[in-house]
């Protein structure tokens, strides 16, 4: 065979196995805040 028809060949078969690997899904775990009570104030000698 050609040089031209092998490198053609090999850039569909590379191409082919690019397309059927498995891809990883990437995820992102958010923590959510704790949530905080603002303390209130009723004055000063209560």
């Amino acid at each position: 065979m050609s040089k031209s028809i092998k490198l053609v060949a090999l850039a569909g078969l590379l191409a082919a196995v690019a397309a059927c690997a498995q891809q990883e899904e990437e995820y992102v775990v958010v923590e959510p805040e704790p949530i905080s009570v603002e303390p209130v104030h009723t004055g000063k000698y209560k």
